[in-house]
């Protein structure tokens, strides 16, 4: 007889497939499982190279890395304002220290 925690996890797994086709989930599942994928490949490559297989490693993390990126673009934009405004203050506080000529 099989143990409870396999039928545990088949019946949740049940019921989030029925509620994915329902629809409820389906927004956020969907970017949930978007975000997966690339990550999944980030975590396969970097094990392919830790195993050995570098050539196939690195092009599988490669793939994962520039699909996340993609991914995450929306995020990128308002980091990289805020990176910049912190770093135009700093060099406004940095005084003569910091000048290169």
């Amino acid at each position: 007889m099989r143990s409870t925690k396999d039928n545990g996890m088949g019946i949740l797994l049940i019921g989030l497939g029925a509620l994915v086709l329902l629809g409820v989930f389906g927004p956020v599942l969907g970017w949930l499982f978007s975000l997966l994928i690339p990550v999944a490949m980030i975590a396969l490559g970097y094990y392919g190279i830790r195993r050995g297989n570098t050539f196939f490693g690195w092009i599988i993390l490669g793939i994962g890395v520039l699909s996340l990126i993609g991914k995450l673009s929306w995020l990128f934009g308002p980091i990289l304002g805020i990176v910049l405004i912190v770093y135009g203050v700093s060099r406004f506080k940095g005084g003569n220290s910091r000048r290169y000529y």
